[in-house]
Protein backbone atom coordinates (compact mmCIF):
# COMPACT_ATOMS: atom_id res chain seq x y z
CA UNK A 1 0.00 0.00 0.00
CA UNK A 2 1.22 3.48 -0.82
CA UNK A 3 2.33 6.03 1.90
CA UNK A 4 -0.53 8.04 0.16
CA UNK A 5 -3.33 5.46 0.98
CA UNK A 6 -2.20 4.67 4.41
CA UNK A 7 -2.81 8.46 5.11
CA UNK A 8 -5.67 8.31 2.74
CA UNK A 9 -7.05 5.67 5.32
CA UNK A 10 -5.95 7.58 8.65
CA UNK A 11 -7.84 10.55 7.39
CA UNK A 12 -11.19 8.49 6.71
CA UNK A 13 -11.30 6.61 10.44
CA UNK A 14 -10.45 9.88 12.12
CA UNK A 15 -13.25 11.61 10.52
CA UNK A 16 -15.43 8.56 10.93
CA UNK A 17 -14.61 8.93 15.10
CA UNK A 18 -15.74 12.25 14.90
CA UNK A 19 -18.79 12.18 13.36
CA UNK A 20 -19.80 9.33 15.74
CA UNK A 21 -18.46 11.09 19.18
CA UNK A 22 -20.44 14.26 18.07
CA UNK A 23 -23.72 11.66 17.55
CA UNK A 24 -22.87 10.24 20.94
CA UNK A 25 -22.89 13.78 21.85
CA UNK A 26 -25.90 15.19 20.50
CA UNK A 27 -28.17 11.99 21.77
CA UNK A 28 -26.27 12.16 25.14
CA UNK A 29 -27.39 16.16 25.43
CA UNK A 30 -30.74 15.07 24.46
CA UNK A 31 -31.34 13.26 27.21
CA UNK A 32 -29.61 15.85 29.12
CA UNK A 33 -32.02 18.46 28.65
CA UNK A 34 -34.96 15.71 28.65
CA UNK A 35 -33.67 15.31 32.14
CA UNK A 36 -33.78 18.58 33.49
CA UNK A 37 -37.59 19.40 31.80
CA UNK A 38 -38.68 16.51 33.68
CA UNK A 39 -37.11 17.57 36.52
CA UNK A 40 -38.40 20.89 36.22
CA UNK A 41 -41.85 19.74 35.67
CA UNK A 42 -41.69 17.32 38.48
CA UNK A 43 -40.38 20.66 41.00
CA UNK A 44 -43.64 21.39 43.04
CA UNK A 45 -44.80 24.96 42.90
CA UNK A 46 -45.59 27.01 45.85
CA UNK A 47 -49.45 28.10 45.71
CA UNK A 48 -50.78 30.60 47.40
CA UNK A 49 -52.83 28.90 49.66
CA UNK A 50 -49.50 26.51 51.08
CA UNK A 51 -47.67 30.16 51.64
CA UNK A 52 -50.87 31.54 53.40
CA UNK A 53 -51.38 28.97 55.45
CA UNK A 54 -47.58 29.26 56.89
CA UNK A 55 -47.58 31.40 60.79
CA UNK A 56 -44.75 32.86 62.54
CA UNK A 57 -45.99 33.44 66.21
CA UNK A 58 -46.14 37.21 66.88
CA UNK A 59 -44.92 39.14 70.05
CA UNK A 60 -46.33 42.61 71.62
CA UNK A 61 -43.49 44.18 69.10
CA UNK A 62 -45.30 43.10 66.48
CA UNK A 63 -46.76 45.94 64.34
CA UNK A 64 -50.43 45.83 63.96
CA UNK A 65 -49.95 47.09 60.20
CA UNK A 66 -47.85 43.43 59.92
CA UNK A 67 -50.44 41.57 61.74
CA UNK A 68 -53.33 43.20 59.76
CA UNK A 69 -51.09 42.29 56.10
CA UNK A 70 -50.39 38.73 57.27
CA UNK A 71 -51.70 36.29 54.36
CA UNK A 72 -53.16 33.89 56.54
CA UNK A 73 -55.65 35.93 57.56
CA UNK A 74 -56.66 36.76 54.03
CA UNK A 75 -58.61 39.82 53.25
CA UNK A 76 -60.17 39.66 57.32
CA UNK A 77 -57.18 40.67 58.65
CA UNK A 78 -58.24 44.33 59.06
CA UNK A 79 -61.24 43.32 61.12
CA UNK A 80 -59.11 41.93 63.87
CA UNK A 81 -58.55 45.87 64.63
CA UNK A 82 -60.75 48.63 65.26
CA UNK A 83 -61.39 50.04 61.47
CA UNK A 84 -63.01 53.30 62.58
CA UNK A 85 -59.74 54.28 64.07
CA UNK A 86 -56.58 55.46 62.44
CA UNK A 87 -53.78 53.65 63.26
CA UNK A 88 -50.51 54.61 62.74
CA UNK A 89 -48.09 52.35 60.68
CA UNK A 90 -45.84 52.50 63.59
CA UNK A 91 -48.19 50.88 66.28
CA UNK A 92 -47.54 47.83 67.59
CA UNK A 93 -49.37 45.37 69.86
CA UNK A 94 -48.03 46.69 73.25
CA UNK A 95 -49.69 49.69 72.73
CA UNK A 96 -53.07 49.24 71.95
CA UNK A 97 -54.59 51.31 73.82
CA UNK A 98 -53.33 53.96 71.47
CA UNK A 99 -56.40 53.31 69.64
CA UNK A 100 -58.81 52.00 72.58
CA UNK A 101 -60.03 54.72 74.20
CA UNK A 102 -62.30 54.45 77.10
CA UNK A 103 -60.68 50.98 78.10
CA UNK A 104 -58.57 50.59 80.88
CA UNK A 105 -56.50 47.02 81.95
CA UNK A 106 -55.61 46.33 78.75
CA UNK A 107 -52.88 43.29 78.58
CA UNK A 108 -50.67 43.32 75.83
CA UNK A 109 -50.03 39.52 76.79
CA UNK A 110 -53.79 38.44 75.77
CA UNK A 111 -53.36 40.47 72.68
CA UNK A 112 -50.45 38.68 71.36
CA UNK A 113 -52.17 35.60 72.63
CA UNK A 114 -55.18 36.12 70.37
CA UNK A 115 -53.41 36.70 67.46
CA UNK A 116 -51.40 33.81 67.70
CA UNK A 117 -54.47 31.68 68.40
CA UNK A 118 -56.34 32.66 65.75
CA UNK A 119 -53.11 32.64 63.15
CA UNK A 120 -52.44 28.88 64.48
CA UNK A 121 -56.08 28.43 63.66
CA UNK A 122 -56.01 29.32 60.63
CA UNK A 123 -52.84 28.38 59.26
CA UNK A 124 -54.29 24.63 60.63
CA UNK A 125 -56.85 25.19 58.04
CA UNK A 126 -59.74 25.75 60.65
CA UNK A 127 -62.35 28.58 59.03
CA UNK A 128 -61.92 31.23 61.76
CA UNK A 129 -63.96 33.78 60.03
CA UNK A 130 -67.98 34.02 58.91
CA UNK A 131 -69.42 36.62 56.90
CA UNK A 132 -72.96 37.14 57.60
CA UNK A 133 -73.73 38.99 54.64
CA UNK A 134 -74.09 37.74 51.30
CA UNK A 135 -71.81 39.64 48.24
CA UNK A 136 -75.42 40.35 47.08
CA UNK A 137 -75.72 42.40 50.16
CA UNK A 138 -72.69 43.53 50.65
CA UNK A 139 -72.02 45.49 47.45
CA UNK A 140 -75.83 47.44 48.07
CA UNK A 141 -74.56 48.61 51.39
CA UNK A 142 -70.51 48.47 51.16
CA UNK A 143 -70.83 49.14 54.58
CA UNK A 144 -71.47 45.53 55.33
CA UNK A 145 -68.22 44.53 54.50
CA UNK A 146 -66.79 45.84 57.78
CA UNK A 147 -69.07 42.94 59.50
CA UNK A 148 -68.58 39.63 60.72
CA UNK A 149 -68.09 36.93 63.34
CA UNK A 150 -64.54 35.25 64.51
CA UNK A 151 -65.14 32.13 66.00
CA UNK A 152 -63.06 30.27 69.02
CA UNK A 153 -63.71 26.90 68.41
CA UNK A 154 -64.39 24.76 71.96
CA UNK A 155 -65.84 21.48 72.40
CA UNK A 156 -68.13 20.27 68.74
CA UNK A 157 -71.65 20.64 69.57
CA UNK A 158 -70.87 22.35 72.72
CA UNK A 159 -73.03 24.97 73.81
CA UNK A 160 -72.63 28.92 72.01
CA UNK A 161 -71.64 32.65 73.27
CA UNK A 162 -71.80 35.53 71.26
CA UNK A 163 -69.56 38.17 72.62
CA UNK A 164 -70.32 41.93 71.68
CA UNK A 165 -67.40 44.77 71.84
CA UNK A 166 -68.43 47.62 73.26
CA UNK A 167 -66.65 50.87 71.46
CA UNK A 168 -69.36 53.98 71.92
CA UNK A 169 -71.04 53.03 68.88
CA UNK A 170 -67.88 54.44 67.55
CA UNK A 171 -65.77 51.76 66.49
CA UNK A 172 -65.63 48.22 67.67
CA UNK A 173 -63.15 47.37 70.59
CA UNK A 174 -62.77 43.67 70.05
CA UNK A 175 -59.24 42.97 71.19
CA UNK A 176 -60.44 43.59 74.88
CA UNK A 177 -63.78 43.38 75.02
CA UNK A 178 -64.76 40.76 73.15
CA UNK A 179 -61.61 38.36 71.54
CA UNK A 180 -60.71 37.89 75.13
CA UNK A 181 -63.68 36.72 76.46
CA UNK A 182 -64.35 35.00 73.49
CA UNK A 183 -60.90 32.62 74.19
CA UNK A 184 -61.63 31.97 77.83
CA UNK A 185 -64.46 30.73 76.79
CA UNK A 186 -63.35 28.79 73.90
CA UNK A 187 -60.90 26.82 77.03
CA UNK A 188 -63.81 26.21 78.74
CA UNK A 189 -65.60 23.96 75.96
CA UNK A 190 -67.93 26.76 74.66
CA UNK A 191 -68.31 27.75 71.35
CA UNK A 192 -67.50 31.62 71.14
CA UNK A 193 -68.46 33.91 68.57
CA UNK A 194 -66.94 37.55 68.39
CA UNK A 195 -69.05 39.84 66.24
CA UNK A 196 -67.33 42.72 64.31
CA UNK A 197 -70.50 45.32 63.73
CA UNK A 198 -71.19 48.23 61.66
CA UNK A 199 -71.24 51.31 64.49
CA UNK A 200 -74.32 53.12 65.55
CA UNK A 201 -77.06 51.66 67.76
CA UNK A 202 -79.31 50.71 65.26
CA UNK A 203 -77.15 48.61 62.82
CA UNK A 204 -75.35 47.01 65.64
CA UNK A 205 -78.38 45.33 66.86
CA UNK A 206 -79.25 44.69 62.84
CA UNK A 207 -75.52 42.77 62.82
CA UNK A 208 -76.26 41.02 66.14
CA UNK A 209 -79.84 40.24 64.83
CA UNK A 210 -77.93 39.05 61.93
CA UNK A 211 -75.04 37.30 63.74
CA UNK A 212 -78.18 35.42 65.61
CA UNK A 213 -79.71 34.17 62.88
CA UNK A 214 -76.26 32.46 60.97
CA UNK A 215 -75.64 30.55 63.44
CA UNK A 216 -78.80 28.99 63.85
CA UNK A 217 -79.01 28.59 60.25
CA UNK A 218 -76.09 27.04 60.05
CA UNK A 219 -75.56 25.40 63.83
CA UNK A 220 -74.96 22.23 61.85
CA UNK A 221 -72.24 23.25 59.82
CA UNK A 222 -70.57 24.95 62.41
CA UNK A 223 -71.24 22.37 64.75
CA UNK A 224 -72.40 23.94 67.14
CA UNK A 225 -75.50 23.65 69.95
CA UNK A 226 -77.10 27.18 69.79
CA UNK A 227 -80.29 25.92 72.48
CA UNK A 228 -79.88 28.19 75.40
CA UNK A 229 -76.92 30.01 74.04
CA UNK A 230 -76.00 33.58 76.17
CA UNK A 231 -75.16 37.12 74.66
CA UNK A 232 -71.77 38.99 76.43
CA UNK A 233 -71.36 42.55 75.61
CA UNK A 234 -69.20 45.28 77.17
CA UNK A 235 -70.50 48.95 77.71
CA UNK A 236 -72.16 49.82 73.68
CA UNK A 237 -72.15 45.81 73.49
CA UNK A 238 -73.76 45.59 76.71
CA UNK A 239 -76.37 47.63 75.52
CA UNK A 240 -76.87 45.34 71.93
CA UNK A 241 -77.09 42.44 74.09
CA UNK A 242 -79.51 43.40 76.71
CA UNK A 243 -81.80 45.09 73.56
CA UNK A 244 -82.07 41.92 71.86
CA UNK A 245 -82.24 39.85 74.78
CA UNK A 246 -85.66 42.18 75.42
CA UNK A 247 -86.96 42.49 72.64
CA UNK A 248 -85.85 40.00 69.96
CA UNK A 249 -84.49 39.29 66.78
CA UNK A 250 -87.77 40.41 64.92
CA UNK A 251 -87.45 43.84 66.02
CA UNK A 252 -84.07 44.50 64.10
CA UNK A 253 -85.05 43.00 60.84
CA UNK A 254 -84.95 39.77 61.24
CA UNK A 255 -87.43 36.76 61.82
CA UNK A 256 -88.00 35.43 65.12
CA UNK A 257 -85.65 33.10 66.97
CA UNK A 258 -85.28 31.98 69.89
CA UNK A 259 -83.65 34.46 72.82
CA UNK A 260 -80.96 33.63 75.25
CA UNK A 261 -80.71 31.83 78.41
CA UNK A 262 -78.43 34.66 79.43
CA UNK A 263 -77.09 38.16 79.07
CA UNK A 264 -74.01 39.06 80.41
CA UNK A 265 -73.49 42.77 80.69
CA UNK A 266 -70.20 45.15 81.73
CA UNK A 267 -70.11 48.25 82.46
CA UNK A 268 -73.04 49.48 80.69
CA UNK A 269 -76.00 52.45 81.90
CA UNK A 270 -78.56 50.78 80.56
CA UNK A 271 -81.80 51.73 82.33
CA UNK A 272 -84.70 50.51 80.71
CA UNK A 273 -87.00 47.60 81.73
CA UNK A 274 -88.85 45.96 79.31
CA UNK A 275 -90.28 42.81 81.93
CA UNK A 276 -89.05 40.58 78.71
CA UNK A 277 -85.54 40.34 80.23
CA UNK A 278 -83.80 37.23 79.95
CA UNK A 279 -81.96 36.16 83.21
CA UNK A 280 -79.12 39.06 83.47
CA UNK A 281 -75.87 38.81 85.11
CA UNK A 282 -73.98 42.49 85.50
CA UNK A 283 -70.43 43.52 86.62
CA UNK A 284 -68.68 47.20 87.38
CA UNK A 285 -66.90 49.39 88.79
CA UNK A 286 -67.44 52.16 91.58
CA UNK A 287 -65.13 54.77 89.62
CA UNK A 288 -66.79 54.02 86.29
CA UNK A 289 -67.39 57.63 85.04
CA UNK A 290 -69.49 56.17 81.86
CA UNK A 291 -71.65 53.65 83.38
CA UNK A 292 -72.89 53.85 86.73
CA UNK A 293 -73.06 51.41 88.75
CA UNK A 294 -75.82 52.69 90.50
CA UNK A 295 -77.94 52.70 87.49
CA UNK A 296 -77.13 49.18 86.93
CA UNK A 297 -77.28 47.79 90.30
CA UNK A 298 -81.29 49.29 89.94
CA UNK A 299 -81.74 47.37 86.56
CA UNK A 300 -80.52 44.19 88.29
CA UNK A 301 -83.32 44.72 91.08
CA UNK A 302 -85.97 45.74 88.91
CA UNK A 303 -85.18 42.75 86.63
CA UNK A 304 -85.25 40.38 90.18
CA UNK A 305 -88.05 41.51 91.48
CA UNK A 306 -89.88 40.66 88.03
CA UNK A 307 -88.65 37.33 89.35
CA UNK A 308 -86.51 37.09 86.40
CA UNK A 309 -82.87 35.69 87.41
CA UNK A 310 -80.36 38.41 88.09
CA UNK A 311 -77.24 39.21 89.82
CA UNK A 312 -74.33 42.20 89.70
CA UNK A 313 -70.93 42.41 90.77
CA UNK A 314 -69.61 45.50 91.97
CA UNK A 315 -66.26 46.39 92.08
CA UNK A 316 -64.99 49.18 93.94
CA UNK A 317 -62.43 51.63 92.93
CA UNK A 318 -62.41 49.77 89.36
CA UNK A 319 -63.04 51.98 85.63
CA UNK A 320 -64.65 51.58 82.59
CA UNK A 321 -63.26 49.22 80.35
CA UNK A 322 -61.62 46.77 82.73
CA UNK A 323 -62.53 43.67 80.57
CA UNK A 324 -61.51 40.37 81.98
CA UNK A 325 -59.97 42.42 84.99
CA UNK A 326 -56.41 40.38 84.69
CA UNK A 327 -54.57 41.51 87.66
CA UNK A 328 -57.46 43.52 89.61
CA UNK A 329 -59.87 42.61 92.31
CA UNK A 330 -62.46 41.97 89.07
CA UNK A 331 -59.83 39.04 87.97
CA UNK A 332 -62.02 35.60 87.84
CA UNK A 333 -65.62 37.66 87.21
CA UNK A 334 -65.95 35.55 84.33
CA UNK A 335 -66.08 32.46 85.96
CA UNK A 336 -69.19 33.42 87.86
CA UNK A 337 -70.87 34.51 84.96
CA UNK A 338 -70.58 31.46 83.42
CA UNK A 339 -71.73 29.70 86.33
CA UNK A 340 -74.76 32.09 86.17
CA UNK A 341 -75.55 30.61 82.50
CA UNK A 342 -74.93 27.70 83.59
CA UNK A 343 -77.59 27.93 85.83
CA UNK A 344 -80.11 28.59 83.17
CA UNK A 345 -79.08 25.93 80.67
CA UNK A 346 -82.20 23.55 80.57
CA UNK A 347 -81.52 20.03 81.21
CA UNK A 348 -81.93 17.64 77.92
Amino acid sequence: MSRFKVLQTIIISVCLMIILCACKWEASGKDMIKTRQNETVSEPVKSVTEESAVFEPVSIHTKVRDVIDLPVFENYGRLIFPVDREIDDKLILENMDDILPWYNYINPNKTVEIVNYLGQQAALGNKIFFDIYTDEEKANDPEKENTGLFFFRGEPNGKVAICNAGGGFVYVGAMQDSFPHALELSKKGYNAFALIYRPGAQTACEDLARAIAYIHEHADELQVDITDYSLWGGSAGGRMAAWLGSYGTAAFGEQVYPRPAAVIIQYTGLSEVSGNEPPTYSCVGTSDGIASYKVMESRINRIRSNGTDAEIEIFKGLPHGFGLGEGTIAEGWINNAVEFWERQIKED
